[in-house]
Order: structure tokens, then C-alpha cells, then sequence
């Protein structure tokens, strides 16, 4: 496995300002991202066989963990049903 970077190190590098209105989507992609990969990793899977069980193509994958695409819930059900987790979703005070 690779060395990772963490969010607020690739904003950094990438110079994002965080008052930019993408900022939080591109925060979440890429934290939502970091999760199933490091899921998928934990259950010893390839990305193609995680894409395969959840009815998808590896490269749609890796875009998701990339946090390269902002995922719709359908398509995020169909990866926690492939994970065997159920998909949950919290409104937090900010």
C-alpha cells in the first residue's frame, strides 16, 4: 500500500481556498472516497471486484475512490450493499 494524503495536505498542495463553493463537495467526494477504499482494503478486495459486486466497472471505482465524482445515493447504496454495510447519512451541526 501507498502513503496516503489526507485532505487538508491536498488542499495545501493544490492551493484550495476554502471560502470556494466546492470546497465542501470536494471535501466530502474525497473523504467518502478514502472510506471505501480503505474498506475494500481491510476485506482484501481489488477494485474490480469491488466494482463487480456492487454492478459497476472498475474504472467507475476508482473514480469514486479517487474523489474524482460526487456519487448519487443510488449508486452509494449499491456500494455499502457490496461492502456488506448499510448506507447512513448524518446532518451534524456545522
Amino acid at each position: 500500500m501507498t502513503d496516503r494524503t489526507s485532505w487538508s495536505e491536498l488542499r495545501e498542495e493544490l492551493g484550495v481556498d476554502r471560502t470556494h463553493h466546492a470546497y465542501e463537495a470536494a471535501r466530502i467526494a474525497f473523504e467518502l472516497g478514502a472510506e471505501v477504499r480503505t474498506l475494500r482494503e481491510e476485506r482484501g478486495w481489488t477494485q474490480t471486484e469491488l466494482a463487480e459486486r456492487a454492478g459497476m466497472t472498475q474504472s467507475a471505482m476508482a473514480r469514486l475512490e479517487a474523489g474524482g465524482t460526487i456519487p448519487t445515493l443510488p449508486f452509494l447504496e449499491r456500494v455499502a450493499a457490496a461492502l456488506q454495510m448499510r448506507l447512513s447519512i448524518a446532518l451534524s451541526p456545522a
